[in-house]
């Protein structure tokens, strides 16, 4: 018999979106889940006490649908085996969460460390997933971090801290009523197609990052406070896309909203991240990664810099430094913003009515249509 924490994930699952390894259905019926985790052993069959070992446990081709119990998952887990759906009992009760940080050395006394891209506590290569209904935390404590003195010890650099990232490999990647909560790069978009449907982003630096096409509608956006006053305390985009696409970072129907301490008018919209790149005459900020974000119809607080928009530094062939303005060396646009955060002015360029037909969901995600779960808990 399966425990009553396992039938309650059970009944969460509902039919997933459609892929070549998914079976169509009706989205009014309950699918009964290939596998199921709860912190609680049992006989019953594939039944995991970790996420990460229901992952493993699917056949290459995937086309598994793993239910989730409510509970705390401490673990790091990564997916690189295609079309399989994930979902847990909500963003209340299913949590994962893991506190890998750049700085932090690979083994005890090492001198490598892992990097921001190494640290994602659910980290996506593959195609066809679905994560639905839980939180996913990257628990490094960057506040306590950032409390401790220069000249304190146990003060630790690299800060970046990942919940969340879609890789090199990823792409069809749906992402529904999930909270992610992290601080400085909470969610990392490195490559394809992804589709964020409600729930929200927490975060403060960076936190949502990098050169993939992603489309987030009706999502809660929350900007973190920081420990210091500062000029900027935050920035909700930094993309890194390539001038050969169309798309990158596209938000509508979204709110940003602030967490308590956030100060008024701190918070620009996004900044250009030309990452640094090995070329033939060697390595230095990308040109080529002429950034995108667009708002549409998004609600903005008051903590939204009246500004919109700020420059983002890179290196030089030569060796130097500059400053990438998101004006000229940027594709950053809004369209009907509204609430306390929204000004119109020359720094925050504005699409037209005739440029805003474009964004459609099929132009957006080239024609993927993606389904969502019939229900949420």
């Amino acid at each position: 018999m399966f425990k009553s924490a396992i039938v309650v994930g059970l009944m969460l699952v509902m039919t997933a979106f459609s892929t070549q390894s998914h079976t169509t259905a009706s989205q009014n019926s309950v699918a009964k889940a290939d596998a199921t985790v709860s912190l609680q052993p049992t006989d019953a069959r594939n039944h995991y006490t970790s996420v990460q070992a229901a992952v493993n446990a699917a056949p290459k081709e995937g086309g598994w649908t793993i239910a989730i119990a409510p509970g705390s998952y401490y673990e790091r887990v990564v997916i690189t085996t295609p079309n399989l759906t994930l979902v847990g009992a909500g963003m209340d009760a299913t949590r994962i969460y893991f506190g890998r940080y750049a700085g932090q050395p690979v083994k005890p006394g090492s001198n490598e460390t892992w990097g921001t891209f190494r640290t994602a506590t659910v980290d996506v290569d593959t195609q066809n997933i679905h994560l639905a209904n839980m939180t996913i935390e990257n628990s490094f404590d960057y506040r306590a971090n950032e409390a401790r003195g220069k000249a304190d010890a146990d003060r630790v650099n690299g800060e970046q801290a990942v919940a969340l990232k879609t890789g090199e490999y990823a792409d069809k990647i749906v992402v529904e009523n999930v909270r992610l909560l992290g601080f400085q790069d909470t969610l990392y978009v490195q490559g394809g197609r992804s589709y964020f449907s409600g729930g929200e982003i927490h975060g403060h630096v960076d936190f949502i990052f990098g050169n993939g096409n992603a489309l987030f509608e009706g999502v809660d956006i929350y900007s973190r406070s920081r420990l210091k006053p500062q000029q900027y305390t935050g920035f909700i985009t930094a993309p890194s896309t390539l001038i050969t696409d169309e798309f990158g970072l596209t938000f509508i129907n979204c709110r940003l909203l602030k967490e308590d301490n956030v100060p008024d008018g701190s918070v620009p919209l996004g900044r250009p991240w030309h990452p640094t790149t090995t070329f033939a005459d060697g390595r230095y900020a990308n040109p080529f990664a002429v950034g995108k974000s667009v708002f549409i119809n998004t609600f903005m607080d008051s903590h939204i810099a009246t500004e919109g928009w700020t420059s983002m530094g890179g290196s030089t062939p030569e060796g130097g430094r500059k400053e990438f303005s998101p004006i000229t060396e940027a594709r950053f646009r809004e369209y009907n913003s509204n609430g306390p955060g929204a000004v119109k002015h020359d720094s925050r360029p504005q699409l037209s009515g005739t440029d805003v037909e474009i964004y459609s969901k099929y132009n957006i995600l080239d024609g993927w249509q993606p389904a969502l779960l019939a229900t949420k808990p």
